[in-house]
């Protein structure tokens, strides 16, 4: 049995590695680049080199005729003229089942300590999205554990929908509350730019065993290159798309696509790609939705990926490049409020603010009447919120906002409820709340 478990982790690594690798010389170094000889024949943008020397990494950024330009993973401060640079091609994982409950990086090794046997089917991490014409439609509801995201904000089959938030405002329980309830077969979380102490907490006290045990965790933390953080979301896609090629549900969520924008930002600006979208590169936009484009419904015999992106907002600017570009890219959006949060309401969605582009079709008339009148019936309380609370709204005077006052308490609750009975529960209790006889107000 021993010698099994050998062979299976000796056949498992053979395949990563190529059988003959170029050799190319560093002509020079810059503050953040390296120019390679010997390599323009062979190497394209977004392949991996090491320095032989040093034992550090690097990434193609751009190929001259003679020359080419590298990105380094790490310091600059041992490489020098001459030294050899090998080359490794392009950055490619293979995904197996044995990686549920792991947590690895953006190269497809361990991070939690223990061995992790590699599949036997290459993955390429820029691999096209299916083909347009041949994609299935979004599928059925998926229940998400939450009341709220049963009915008035819907999430279907492959779906891909933003959580834009600020820090500190209930993103993290969120995600983890879908990892370990929404209906998926497979759950990929990709963490990228958090703090080291982040990713373990999250793993370990925010996911707990029940989130782990049927996900793929892909960290880079915020000490890592931009390389690495670019890479982890790619990396995440990657093995997103395996499990999805199987047939297989699967949840796909990224924390946060913002830092993905923000480290292709680094790497195109060191590239000489000129800023021009409050600092972001035009290529921005085409990075972000050709990663989103390969989320969704898969084709006829492959399953489906759902998509959740966090998106962080500073300053609730929902107009920032990164946040404006997303919300015409994605199938809804989620908005959680600080305000909400600070009154001690999780999760903290600012529902009128929130859009899920699987509506109308993924609720029947009556579900679509009960979201509307909901919907509704928020609104005119947020239009009259201010005169209510300061006492210059004498109750008679409007009997839609007399209603929406009587009201809100009972939606304000809803938004936070579980969802024990799934759908038909979900929107029996969103029944209740609008005649008055909810849990809250009987």
């Amino acid at each position: 049995m021993p010698q099994l478990k050998s062979l299976e982790l000796m056949s498992a690594v053979v395949p990563r590695h190529n059988v003959v690798n170029r050799i190319g010389r560093i002509q020079s170094v810059s503050a953040n680049l390296v120019t390679i000889t010997g390599l323009s024949d062979v190497a394209s943008v977004g392949h991996r080199v090491v320095f032989a020397t040093a034992g550090t990494y690097g990434e193609v950024v751009s190929v001259g005729e003679k020359t080419i330009s590298v990105l380094p993973d790490g310091l600059l401060t041992e490489l020098k003229i001459g030294q050899a640079v090998q080359h490794l091609g392009e950055v490619s994982l293979y995904p197996d089942d044995s990686w549920l409950g792991r947590v690895i990086d953006s190269e497809g090794l361990p991070l939690d300590g223990e061995p992790l046997i590699n599949g036997h089917t290459k993955v390429a991490l820029n691999a096209p999205p299916p083909p347009a014409a041949e994609r299935r439609h979004l599928g059925g509801r998926l229940d998400t554990g939450y009341a709220l995201f049963n009915t008035i904000l819907p999430i279907v089959r492959g779906q891909r929908i933003g959580l834009f938030s600020g820090s500190g405002v209930g993103k993290s329980s969120l995600m983890a509350a879908f990892a370990s309830d929404m209906e998926a077969d497979v759950v990929v979380i990709a963490l990228i730019g958090e703090r080291g102490r982040e990713v373990n907490e999250f793993v370990r006290r925010v996911l707990g065993k029940k989130g782990l045990e049927r996900s793929v965790v892909i960290a880079s933390t915020s000490d890592t290159s931009a390389l690495s953080r670019r890479r982890a979301a790619f990396s995440a896609m990657a093995v997103a798309e395996h499990f999805r090629d199987q047939g297989r549900n699967v949840l796909l969520m990224l924390d946060s696509i913002t830092r993905l924008a923000e480290a292709h930002r680094e790497i195109a600006s060191t590239a000489g790609e000129p800023s021009t979208m409050r600092g972001f590169p035009p290529s921005m936009v085409n990075l972000l939705a050709g990663f989103a484009e390969r989320a969704g419904p898969g084709t006829d015999g492959q399953g489906d990926i759902t998509a959740v992106f966090t998106v962080l907002v500073s300053g609730s600017d929902m107009e920032e490049p990164v946040a404006d570009t997303l919300r015409g890219l994605l199938d809804g959006h989620v908005v959680l409020s600080r305000a909400i949060a600070e009154r001690g309401r999780f999760p903290a969605v600012d529902i009128l603010k929130s859009v899920s582009r699987s509506l109308p079709e993924a609720a029947s008339d009556v579900e679509n009447e009960l979201i509307s009148t909901a919907r509704r019936t928020l609104s005119v309380y947020e239009d009259s919120e201010i005169m209510v609370r300061s006492g210059l709204y004498q109750k008679g005077a409007n009997p839609e906002v007399d209603q929406a006052v009587s009201l809100f308490s009972s939606l304000d609750a809803f938004a936070a409820e579980r969802a024990e009975n799934g759908f038909s529960g979900a929107f029996e209790s969103l029944a209740q709340c609008l005649t008055g006889q909810s849990k809250t107000n009987p």
